[in-house]
């Protein structure tokens, strides 16, 4: 590290290393500027610094902030120390690259010192919650220094220089970051929609026609993730054409908004259109290889999939603005998979998979629903006239209680009816996070900040009940003779709903908590 003494000594005031220090440890909060694509955002944050100007500061996780870095890591800060007499007044500007501290004693001792600046920091870290946090450490390769009246005397700026910290990415980083910009794009959390109808058209053929083919199984599972994750692309590609993502102000990540890879610059259009067409063929080659060997239904239901999905948001045909796509969701992602996945499996069409999908079918559809909420304004603005958009939020929040009923209703009338297993009536211990999230729908519509609780209960009652349903065919499958093993299996599934209830339950308060920071 060296200070550059360029200039004429006598008209250049030099400042000490020390002094330099002095005002930044002075300074709460800095501007810092990340890449966005071709843009440049600024934000003020808090921020503290060690002893060799390396800045940390703290994020959310999912944050813009840590996006944009992980696309261009190369960073400026910007620390004004004002004082009364604006002439005296100082700046320093820090140009340097950002990383993610991974280390556990660096990232508490930065957390530490944050927190005697910060009031979120401080409250997360008093209700040992520091694990939302990104900690981040911005490591300069240059540092200027400047007084206000040095400035209008044509004196240049005290630098600093850190040609040790001006290390390039390699290739295989840069692999890594573009890695890492996918798995936001195909936000895989999702994929559980799929997961759980597939297993449950499965295990109704294996335990009620005893037909249980492995091959097939997982070539049905994925092709249908493939099919997802291409309409999962696909869709994020139609709503940054239309402008919607543009105009969403008020998405909460992760339930709405989409990736946002394109806004943040993660990803290009073309990339991300390039990626939907690939997931896509993959899904239709499989679809095909399984017509071929099982059966042209699978390339009927395949079909429906397919043009449902591509045409949900796009900008020919948009389902989702005609006010069906929460139909084609439900459809695609209950009876259709749940139909198809045990039609793969015993070549033979019926009924009950269809009725034992309808609490999925609900469940899905309400997963959807719940989440427009928060895109409202901005499907509004562009267009999309999802059903939320067409009767208000707070008329749609009666909606989504029919969808609730239907879900609980179907399931009691598919047992009295003794076409679904008594044992699929443990799903009724997802009712709290039902009732959690209508209460929640009913008074926070129309605040999507509020509202994170209900979207939160309804993905875990979408996937929790599904699955109780394949676990209530397995258990009958098992006998009475099981009764023990049937027991354990229902216990675990019960602790395992009431662990994320009260997860679910700790996020709304920790939530609560920020919102009066």
């Amino acid at each position: 590290m060296k200070k550059s003494l360029k200039g004429d000594v006598g008209l250049q005031q030099l400042h000490s290393r020390e002094e330099i220090l002095s005002v930044m440890s002075s300074v709460d909060c800095t501007v810092v500027a990340t890449t966005s694509g071709v843009d440049i955002r600024s934000r003020m944050m808090h921020y503290w610094n060690d002893e060799n100007f390396n800045v940390y500061v703290a994020t959310m996780k999912g944050d813009p902030k840590t996006l944009q870095i992980t696309e261009n890591p190369s960073v400026s800060v910007l620390i004004l120390k004002r004082e009364e007499n604006i002439n005296d007044s100082r700046e320093i500007e820090i140009t340097g690259r950002a990383s993610f501290v991974k280390d556990k004693s660096e990232k508490d001792k930065a957390f530490q010192s944050l927190a005697q600046k910060s009031p979120v920091v401080k409250y997360l870290k008093d209700t040992d919650n520091l694990g939302l946090l990104d900690c981040i450490k911005i490591v300069p390769k240059q540092v200027k220094y400047r007084v206000f009246k040095e400035i209008v005397q044509g004196n240049p700026p005290t630098v600093l220089e850190f040609p040790e910290n001006k290390e390039a990415m390699n290739e295989f980083q840069q692999l890594m970051t573009k890695l890492g910009h996918w798995r936001i794009e195909l936000r895989s959390s999702f994929l559980t929609a799929t997961l759980v109808s597939v297993v449950l058209g499965t295990t109704i053929a294996w335990a009620r026609d005893g037909l249980f083919n492995q091959e097939y199984f997982l070539l049905t599972l994925a092709g249908a993730l493939f099919l997802h994750l291409g309409t999962n692309v696909i869709n994020d590609y139609f709503d940054y054409k239309s402008g919607n993502d543009e105009v969403n102000k008020e998405f909460v990540r992760p339930f709405s908004g989409g990736s946002r890879t394109i806004q943040h610059g993660l990803l290009t259009p073309l990339e991300v259109l390039s990626g939907a067409l690939l997931f896509y063929i993959l899904g239709i080659t499989i679809g095909l290889y399984l017509t071929w060997s099982r059966g042209w239904v699978v390339l009927v239901l395949g079909a429906i999939g397919f043009i449902s999905g591509f045409f949900y948001t796009s900008t020919f045909i948009s389902w989702a603005s005609l006010g069906v796509g929460e139909a084609f969701v439900g459809a695609n992602f209950g009876a259709l998979m749940t139909l198809g996945a045990y039609y793969v499996q015993t070549q033979m069409l019926s009924v009950e998979p269809l009725i034992a999908s309808v609490p999925v079918s609900a469940l899905i559809t309400a997963v959807l629903y719940i989440n427009e909420f928060l895109d409202y304004k901005a499907d509004k603005a562009v267009g999309k006239n999802t059903l939320v958009v067409r009767w208000g939020r707070q008329k749609a929040a009666y909606g989504f209680i029919m969808l609730m009923m239907v879900t609980y209703g179907s399931l009691s009338l598919g047992v009295l009816a003794k076409i679904l297993p008594v044992y699929t009536l443990i799903g009724f211990v997802t009712l709290p996070l039902a009732i959690k999230a209508v209460r929640h729908t009913l008074k926070h519509h129309s605040s999507p900040f509020d509202l994170v609780p209900a979207n939160a209960s309804t993905i875990l009652c979408h996937l929790l009940a599904s699955l109780s349903l394949s676990l209530g065919y397995f258990s009958e499958w098992l006998g009475l003779s099981n009764i023990g093993y049937i027991a354990f299996l229902s216990f675990s599934f019960i602790l395992f709903t009431i662990y994320f209830y009260t997860r679910i339950e700790k996020q709304r308060k920790i939530f609560l908590g920020l919102r009066k920071k």
